[in-house]
């Protein structure tokens, strides 16, 4: 039985990434929105459960200001998504397979 962890369990049937530019494009945007070191802290927190902008900002050490502008963004790719509740604007993963990723990615050395 494999792993969660193996590449395999990433690929989709029938979906070869090499043979379609349009995906590969796609895919290598949401990376690029991914690519900077707090946005990828973003949603290591996310992976976890759900949180407002001061949430986050307290947690990460950060100004909300800071925290709304990379959610901006991450908003913008589908990423994560806004949800209303309790007077608060909380944010959770707009792509579970994110936390997949994020597992991934904490695991490999530098």
């Amino acid at each position: 039985m494999e792993s969660p962890t193996d590449a395999s369990s990433c690929k989709i049937p029938g979906e070869d990434l090499s043979k379609d530019p349009e995906r590969a494009g796609h895919l290598a945007e949401m990376l690029k929105a991914l690519a900077h070191p707090l946005r990828l802290r973003i949603v290591a927190v996310l992976c976890r459960d759900r949180e407002h902008v001061s949430g986050l900002a307290q947690r990460l050490g950060v100004g909300q200001a800071v925290v709304s502008q990379q959610l901006r963004i991450l908003r913008m790719r589908g990423l994560v998504v806004r949800e209303h509740s309790e007077g608060f604007a909380y944010y959770r993963l707009g792509e579970p397979r994110l936390q997949e990723l994020v597992r991934c990615m904490e695991g490999c050395s530098l």
